[in-house]
């Protein structure tokens, strides 16, 4: 079974400290349908101030033949709109979907001296930009994975989830099972978790795989970014990230939306493949 996923009674300020360090990688802006837009070497170091009662954060983006661009931010509390996990894995973003409002939230996983975060924005309901941002501590040489592909995914898996909430009541951790079953240029998933069964579908194009009403991404550095096609009132929604962390190993978070756009939870899965 993967490593155990048990949640503490930490301090969400405890967990942000999992992140103290120089983070050195990469801001890789993607269209919807995978082209590389932009890459923009970056630098994101976070210090513990006042005996880590403070974060210093600064963002260091240094663009090819332009000026380094730095932004300092400090703060002592974390807003309503971020959660994190135990390991420091986080996602923050927006806690209400608004008309004519930009949408969007970002998905931070965490292994040793590896970050892989992902943004992903919405304008006029309609998935805009992805952001994949691949770092690694300062000092360190662990390898970036390989690309994600189809057959990496390809398989049953078998994992555990724990799930955190925004109004703070207990975390609920339970076993899932996905598999992942190829068949020419389709793809079926079945999903089990809590009881539920979910079966889906896609096709198959390229780096993409289109279900119904989400796309699946296959990204850089084993990861995939899972994204509704649209995001509207009426219908509840996920935006998930994925990291295949090792050829059998996996992690996921999932940020989810209710059918009245507002978010109601934060999952976090670590996968075996059996």
């Amino acid at each position: 079974m993967p490593e155990s996923n048990t949640q503490t009674t930490r301090s969400q300020w405890q967990c942000l400290l999992e992140n103290l360090g120089a983070w050195h990688g990469s801001f890789t802006r993607f269209s919807p349908q995978g082209n590389v837009l932009e890459d923009t070497p970056t630098v994101v170091s976070f210090t513990g101030l006042n005996d880590n009662q403070t974060m210093r954060q600064v963002v260091r983006r240094m663009p090819p033949n332009q000026p380094v661009d730095e932004k300092v931010l400090e703060y002592s509390s974390l807003g309503r709109g971020v959660l994190f996990f135990d390991n420091g894995a986080f996602s923050s973003g927006s806690i209400q979907l608004a008309p004519f409002a930009e949408f969007g939230a970002e998905l931070g996983l965490i292994l040793g001296d590896r970050r892989l975060r992902l943004v992903q924005l919405f304008n006029n309901g309609k998935l805009d930009r992805l952001t994949l941002i691949r770092e690694q501590l300062a000092g360190t040489s662990t390898p970036e994975r390989p690309q994600l592909t189809v057959d990496d995914l390809v398989g049953e898996w078998l994992g555990e989830a724990v799930t955190i909430y925004p109004d703070w009541r207990s975390p609920d951790i339970y076993p899932t099972s996905l598999k992942i079953i190829k068949v020419g240029d389709r793809l079926r998933q079945e999903l089990s978790f809590l009881g539920r069964n979910i079966t889906s579908q896609a096709s198959i194009n390229g780096s993409v795989l289109y279900f119904d009403d989400t796309q699946i991404l296959l990204l850089p550095d084993g990861a995939s970014a899972t994204s509704p096609c649209q995001v509207k009132g009426g219908k509840a929604f996920f935006l998930e990230v994925g990291w295949l962390v090792a050829p059998q190993q996996r992690q996921r978070m999932v940020r989810a939306y209710s059918d009245k756009g507002e978010w109601i939870s934060l999952t976090l899965i670590r996968e075996q493949r059996q």
